[in-house]
């Protein structure tokens, strides 16, 4: 405009008056201005974006940028986000507490031998069994078929052979696998399952939660001789042979950036697949008010309005289906909030979609990426925190500009 708008009225002044040709200026300038907002907008966002780089956080839509500084609810989940996400296995117990080794061999089959995407967990369990000279099992066992995991079932089944029988393996949420199984294994003994036991194996399984500890049953089934294709319906009448239990600290920087992120305005709620006692163990030792803990299935059956009121004074649910996940992600943004949702799996692709502002890691599952607006390169929130103020301060300097 400096430049053009003064040799628009010199060619303008040999011609006509100096006052029409300051008034054909004038217009001119007026014109260019709208056209060049978009300019001015997107050289500021684009600046404001290297500025946020230099803070480990890439931008990949700079439309994001402004909901960034003003997001006012943060929805994340707990591995990895409060938690180390460095998870080892702790304990292979049978039913009655005992350390088995037979559990830690079944458990080994099973994440060893499954081909979908292999989680924390099952590298945990790979890399104990290793340490304890379980190799010879790679061997030794051959894959036959495999029932993948899904959210619904919560559990993931193996069928392996050694040559001489088969054997269904499968490990997965305790309350899940109870409800599979019919009989138990002690100490190689098999005798029904009673409620006495179940009881006793709710009642450790709950202990383990509270002192942090994920826990994971391990049941098998070994008259498959004669089933040649396999399906979700083959996994009944099993025989629960123990647990195992998963220890995933809380990260020490949790309690101080949750703490920022609350003076900032930020509201931090946890959406997690876990259950309810190990989260709020976790939650208290980052400061995350765990005095109201919903599950999933309280809000399967509700209505919007009624999840509405459970979100006004609920920070966690527990054992939420990435249906959920997005479900509540969606009515927090139509409740004229600002929601960012930080999430790696491929499970939270729906709520980074369903987000003003979809948050994901560099290490996330590729579709996790694709969905997400911002990329951390440190999964970390204090790492979200200084993106978050980094942001602020370059809107103050937009604002500035106009």
């Amino acid at each position: 405009m400096l430049i053009l708008i003064p040799i628009v009225f010199i060619l303008n002044v040999a011609k006509h008056s100096i006052i029409t040709a300051f008034t054909f200026a004038v217009a001119i300038a007026i014109c260019i201005t709208p056209l060049l907002l978009p300019v001015i907008l997107s050289s500021s966002l684009s600046k404001g974006a290297i500025r946020m780089s230099k803070k480990k956080t890439i931008v990949k839509k700079l439309d994001a940028i402004q909901s960034f500084g003003s997001i006012n609810i943060l929805c994340t989940d707990k591995t990895g986000t409060l938690t180390e996400d460095k998870i080892v296995l702790e304990k292979y117990l049978d039913i009655y507490g005992e350390e088995d080794f037979r559990i830690l061999k079944h458990a080994f089959l099973n994440s060893y031998f499954q081909t979908g995407l292999r989680g924390n967990i099952d590298e945990a369990v790979v890399n104990r069994a290793f340490e304890n000279n379980m190799k010879e099992y790679v061997d030794k066992y051959k894959l036959v078929d495999e029932i993948p995991f899904d959210f619904s079932r919560r559990c993931l089944s193996v069928i392996v052979t050694d040559g001489t029988k088969k054997q269904l393996i499968t490990k997965g949420a305790v309350e899940e696998i109870l409800n599979i199984c019919t009989m138990v294994d002690y100490k190689g003994e098999v005798s029904p399952i009673t409620k006495e036991i179940k009881d006793n194996i709710k009642q450790i399984s709950k202990k383990l939660n509270e002192d942090g500890l994920r826990v994971v049953a391990v049941c098998q089934k070994n008259d498959i001789a004669n089933i040649t294709k396999f399906s979700v319906k083959d996994e009944k009448n099993m025989v629960l042979l123990g647990f195992i239990g998963f220890l995933d600290p809380p990260k020490k920087s949790a309690k101080s950036a949750i703490e920022q992120l609350n003076n900032a305005g930020i509201r931090v709620m946890v959406l997690t697949g876990d259950n309810l006692e190990v989260t709020k163990c976790i939650c208290q030792k980052v400061g995350i008010n765990s005095d109201m803990i919903i599950e999933g299935k309280q809000i399967e059956k509700l209505s919007d309005s009624g999840v509405l009121r459970l979100l006004k004074k609920c920070n966690i649910f527990v054992k939420l289906s990435p249906i959920q996940k997005a479900r509540i992600v969606r009515l927090l943004h139509e409740s004229n909030n600002v929601v960012g949702y930080m999430g790696d799996g491929i499970n939270d692709a729906p709520s980074l979609i369903n987000s003003d502002v979809g948050i994901s890691v560099d290490t996330a599952v590729d579709i996790a990426k694709e969905s997400a607006d911002i990329i951390l390169l440190k999964k970390d929130l204090k790492v979200l925190l200084d993106g978050v103020y980094e942001r602020k301060k370059n809107l103050c300097k937009f604002n500035e500009i106009y």
